[in-house]
């Protein structure tokens, strides 16, 4: 084939939009995560929101010396996501970390890299669906071992939540509670649910919780709250998103204004 044209320069005068999509927002999950980035796909419009994901180094099992571990990793993580670009909010997509660490830890290191930046964590999150829930007593279901779970457990507590039950599955490698099936996710939620808890929440980001919350919910009567669906919920919260989000539980018909706005 003979290339034989001049190359010249397009007569059409280049114009650029102030951004390639409306909203962005900024998501640090852990190396071997499998599970995170799929659920903000199937939960955030792509035409209008975009996700921009980094990994960091993470080493099982889920101890609380790894959890600890994930931190300072955080600030290069966060300073790496769209470099000299604005985000909307940024999420570090690990229950268990944010715990341990606590999330006003976790948001000092991301505003390090990425300051002036909102942040996210699926803890806060999910006190934060369960406040808008006007949840007060709840079942929490995690796959953790008995150790981080406990913290889980507190951690709800320490926030004045009624803990009506506290279940944990006991396994501590996130690779495989990302292979757990739904029929074991479904089964060990409806046996974790109190009859008297106001709602569940099943804690973890690498679980396949989300796509199984409306067949929960029509088992148990009552709301689910997963660690994903509220992260993602509230970082859309963050986005003053109008997005309409079907198929992933009665969360996403509340918002913490309505919740603000009732008191």
């Amino acid at each position: 084939m003979i290339f034989d044209c001049r190359p010249k320069t397009s007569l059409v005068e280049a114009n650029f939009d102030a951004r390639s999509v409306n909203k962005r927002i900024g998501l640090i999950v852990l190396a071997t995560d499998h599970t995170s980035e799929g659920d903000f796909a199937r939960m955030c419009d792509p035409d209008q929101i975009g996700i921009y994901a980094n990994r960091i180094t993470y080493k099982n099992p889920g101890t609380r010396a790894n959890l600890l571990a994930t931190g300072p990793r955080l600030t290069e993580a966060a300073s790496q996501i769209l470099p000299g670009d604005a985000l909307d909010v940024i999420a570090y997509s690990c229950t268990a970390a944010s715990v341990v660490l606590g999330n006003a830890v976790v948001g000092d290191y991301l505003k390090a890299g990425k300051s002036d930046t909102p942040f996210v964590t699926p803890s806060s999150a999910a006190f934060d669906a369960l406040e808008a829930l006007d949840a007060k007593r709840i079942s929490v279901l995690t796959p953790y071992s008995a150790s981080i779970s406990q913290e889980v457990f507190q951690y709800f507590a320490d926030n004045g939540l009624q803990i009506a039950s506290a279940n944990y599955l006991g396994v501590d490698d996130d690779r495989e509670i990302a292979r757990l099936s739904e029929s074991t996710i479904i089964e060990a939620a409806c046996a974790a649910m109190e009859p008297s808890a106001d709602a569940l929440f099943i804690s973890c980001t690498g679980l396949r919780a989300a796509v199984c919350i409306h067949r929960i919910e029509d088992r148990i009567g009552k709301p689910v709250v997963t660690s994903n669906q509220a992260m993602i919920w509230r970082c859309l919260q963050h986005l003053d998103s109008e997005q309409v989000v079907h198929g992933f539980g009665h969360l996403f018909q509340h918002s913490i204004k309505d919740r603000m706005s009732a008191q």
